[in-house]
């Protein structure tokens, strides 16, 4: 009788809480801003549209388990191909979090040193200092956290097809490279300059360490244990995960060839679905609790946490959370864990609007309470907004602009120079020209001293081939930004064409 009695408790237990977690689901499918009460009812259905992404996959941590994983809409549009929780994103800059995992073991296994000179390192290059650096030596903890003092940022990725280049000629900006060389901005240990070709060095560093390529290395000793055996680091992706893939979409319009190829593998290379994600970011959690160390020790996971390698941690009122964000080509995504509670969320999309993760994100903190993490109003994207008044009638849409600032100017994000920019370079890609210097005109008006607001415009003038205007708002961008190099390059560009007119 005892053991019945037991037996029932235990199905009544675990039927409440799948009413619990479906009920959960229920909210965020039919009220995803549920927690923001100054909001209208909103489906999950809705804001996808708002933001013109096509498909949002999810996993959710409770308690160091994925509570659940979910994915909607399509995973590529016109094959009418549904995304599921297996369909597999680009994660862009969240493959540094993974990367770094690759880098530590390799520290921990004693083939690399976390303080000494890159160079010691590296065999087939080496990182060519000069006056800059001040002397100083660049580490591999340097890299990892972005305090090498490192230039570029980021990788635009290339269409399916071209000629890739080898890391050697990305990192000295040497064609089919479509990026600047790898080079010494400022002295290394002075401050934080994100950068992914510092990463792309690290990269260079594993491969020359262990003799065996990137993707190889990080599949079997990073992937597999992590029980991530379907993500992959292979660029491009092989032909048997074709079908598994998402379509990459800017604006809701599909990246031609599908999606962009990044050789860049560590910085932004990696393939994964949320539930992979979920893997990683339980492990990291138990790890530094001291239960579980797949790949690295609890000792060595509080070094990588602590000290921002690979990963940002944010202190909330005295919670702390690690996470990382990533944008490729027509692919968003983000992930956050809390250090204590076991909680946590990846969320990846095939569109380019970060906000759509920013509300996922909150939906499931309020959800599951987690502690201390901050909620923060929603502002409705402005540029989204004024769009299609924008489309009909750009003076009219510009009219609306001005019109919502002044009457309801918290209600909509007006201090995100993004967000016109982004508005702009989507006229300018569909070649409204006239359509997109009115709208860079109105982002230099809102935002005087950003040097971008201004090489946008410049942009949008030399396609037009109004070369004394570019020529103008480049030296405005140089009166700014005085290192700024694309606004050298094209001020000497301009020169030679109005030199042969």
């Amino acid at each position: 009788m005892k053991k019945l009695n037991i037996i029932i408790l235990l199905f009544l237990s675990l039927n409440t809480f799948a009413q619990n977690v479906n009920d959960k689901i229920k909210v965020f499918e039919t009220n995803l801003n549920h927690w923001d009460k100054t909001k209208k009812k909103s489906t999950l259905k809705d804001r996808m549209a708002f933001y013109n992404v096509n498909a949002v996959s999810i996993a959710v941590i409770k308690d160091y388990k994925i509570e659940w994983a979910k994915a909607y809409g399509f995973a590529d549009v016109s094959e009418k191909r549904t995304a599921t929780p297996q369909t597999l994103f680009q994660a862009a800059s969240i493959s540094k979090s993974i990367n770094s995992l690759g880098m530590m073991k390799l520290v921990q296994d004693g083939k690399l040193g976390l303080d000494d000179d890159i160079n010691n390192y590296l065999k087939t290059w080496k990182f060519p200092y000069d006056e800059i650096s001040k002397g100083k030596k660049i580490t591999l903890a340097n890299l990892l956290s972005h305090k090498a003092g490192l230039s570029v940022h980021g990788f635009g990725g290339y269409e399916k097809g071209v000629k890739l280049p080898t890391t050697i000629e990305i990192l000295d900006g040497l064609k089919p490279s479509n990026s600047n060389a790898v080079r010494s901005i400022f002295e290394p240990d002075l401050k934080f300059q994100y950068s992914g070709g510092g990463t792309t060095i690290s990269q260079l560093i594993l491969e020359n360490t262990t003799g065996e390529k990137y993707e190889d290395y990080m599949q079997k000793n990073i992937l597999i244990p992590l029980g991530m055996s379907s993500s992959s680091f292979s660029q491009p992706p092989s032909k048997d995960k074709e079908n598994s893939l998402a379509t990459a979409y800017i604006n809701g319009v599909e990246v031609k060839g599908k999606y962009h190829i990044y050789p860049e593998k560590a910085a932004a290379g990696l393939w994964t679905n949320p539930t992979g994600l979920a893997n990683y970011i339980i492990e990291t959690q138990l790890s530094l609790l001291g239960k579980s160390n797949k790949i690295l020790s609890q000792e060595m996971s509080e070094k990588r946490v602590k000290n921002n390698l690979g990963v940002f941690l944010n202190d909330f009122k005295g919670t702390k959370y690690f996470g990382h964000s990533g944008g490729n080509e027509g692919f968003v995504c983000y992930y956050v864990g809390s250090l204590e509670d076991g909680n946590g969320i990846a969320i990846m999309t095939n569109g380019n609007n970060m906000k759509m993760v920013e509300e996922v994100v909150s939906s499931i903190v309020s959800l599951n309470q987690w502690k201390n993490y901050p909620l923060e109003p929603i502002t409705e994207s402005i540029a989204l907004t004024i769009k299609k008044e924008c489309e009909k009638n750009i003076d009219k849409g510009i009219k609306l602009y001005k019109h919502l600032k002044k009457t309801q100017p918290n209600q909509y994000n007006f201090s995100n120079e993004s967000e016109l920019n982004s508005l702009g370079y989507e006229f300018l890609k569909n070649n409204k020209i006239d359509a997109a210097i009115k709208i860079f005109t109105l982002n230099i008006n809102e935002f005087p001293n950003s040097a971008n607001v201004y090489d946008s415009r410049a942009e949008a003038y030399f396609n037009k081939k109004e070369y004394e205007l570019s020529k103008n708002d480049y030296q405005k961008v140089l009166k700014l930004e005085p290192t700024n190099t694309n606004a050298k390059d094209m001020l000497l560009k301009i020169e030679t064409i109005l030199k042969n007119k």
